[in-house]
């Protein structure tokens, strides 16, 4: 919901950091593969109920995540070989999309096992995560399959993006409420459950206007 708004304020400061790296030879592959990293350590403190050093790996394996992006789009107009630079920026988001899906099932795994009284819970929010996962991806799929090129409001991206309720920024705002708050772990799980769920609907109902 708000990832389109905040958009341009996110830009400024990792194009900035994507030109400092042109150059270096660091890769937006590496840095997928670091905020993935990151993730994983994010997990490993969130079963320990290390909560802020969990908050603090989170931030920075989203930093990540913004951050390959950039680069990806800071270094494809400096190639001299346009296909093969596509077909690495294809590969880069389809690895990027992965570790994403990976890295929001994962904490959450992390925090039930550090938390077994919050276990049911916590399976609720990540079907929830399927939900919208599968319902974006597959619009995604027959959007590209037919050619649509309006999907693109959070800029430039590696496949068609449909917006809803629950987006990126909401889903990092709700991991590190559950780090700050881990007690109201229920409440928050339920609330952006309930959320992803109005999220899922919305897009299979979109997809029935656009593809039926």
């Amino acid at each position: 919901m708000f990832d389109a708004r905040l958009r341009p304020l996110i830009d400024m400061p990792l194009n900035a950091i994507a030109r400092t790296l042109s150059g270096t030879g660091i890769t937006p592959n590496f840095i997928t593969g670091v905020g993935f990293f990151l993730g994983l350590l994010a997990a490993g403190c969130l079963v320990l109920k290390l909560d802020y050093a969990a908050l603090v790996l989170i931030l920075g394996s989203r930093f990540m995540d913004g951050l390959d992006g950039a680069v990806a789009r800071h270094a494809a107009p400096r190639s001299r070989h346009p296909n093969a630079k596509s077909q690495e920026s294809d590969l880069g988001g389809y690895y990027d999309i992965v570790s994403d899906f990976l890295f929001y099932s994962g904490i959450i795994l992390a925090f039930a096992i550090g938390r077994p009284e919050h276990a049911l819970m916590a399976a609720f929010l990540i079907f929830c995560f399927v939900g919208t996962g599968s319902s974006f991806l597959a619009y995604a799929i027959i959007a590209a399959k037919q050619g649509r090129t309006d999907g693109y409001a959070q800029g430039k991206k590696s496949f068609f993006y449909l917006t809803g309720i629950t987006e990126g920024s909401e889903t990092i705002l709700v991991l590190c409420l559950i780090c700050i708050f881990p007690a109201s772990f229920n409440m928050i799980a339920a609330i952006f459950g309930a959320l992803c769920l109005m999220t899922t609907m919305g897009r299979v109902l979109q997809a029935r206007r656009d593809f039926g």
